[in-house]
Parts: structure tokens; sequence; C-alpha cells
């Protein structure tokens, strides 16, 4: 299955994100991508949907951080070493 059809009926709700906010989007359902076996066994979207992806969105957004933080540091200590 391809991103696109994963995230059919999402464009509307991915245009009001930040572009920034669009990566990740994107990449979370390309996350999605990995699991569509088990997915295709789920109901129809439920109306809380949307305030999960919001959650993952952020969650991913601050993973991301932390990230990119942990990468700083580990150039830090390795330049004094």
């Amino acid at each position: 299955m391809q991103t696109s059809q994963i995230t059919t009926g999402w464009d509307e709700y991915r245009r009001a994100l930040r572009p920034t906010d669009q990566l990740v989007f994107d990449r979370l359902f390309e996350y999605a991508q990995l699991h569509t076996d088990p997915s295709t066994v789920h109901k129809p979207l439920f109306v809380e949907t949307p305030i999960l992806i919001s959650m993952l969105l952020e969650q991913q957004i601050q993973i991301d951080d932390l990230e990119e933080r942990l990468d700083h540091l580990e150039d830090d200590l390795n330049g004094q070493g």
C-alpha cells in the first residue's frame, strides 16, 4: 500500500500543519506502511483519530529534537577526545 493511499482523507489536516510538521506527519504515515497488515482488520476511523494523530505528531517532533540534541552532545564529546 502506498503512502498516498494511506493518507487519503488527511489532506486538509496535513495542509493545516506547519511545513516542518508536514514532513513529520508524512514520516508517521511512512511508518504506518510498515504495519499495513494489522491495519487491514482495523475498524473505520473514530472521531478521536485526529487527536491521536496530533499526539503522535508532537511526540515525533520531540523525539526528533532529542535525537538532534544527542547527536550534538556526541559530536562535542568526540571532539574533546
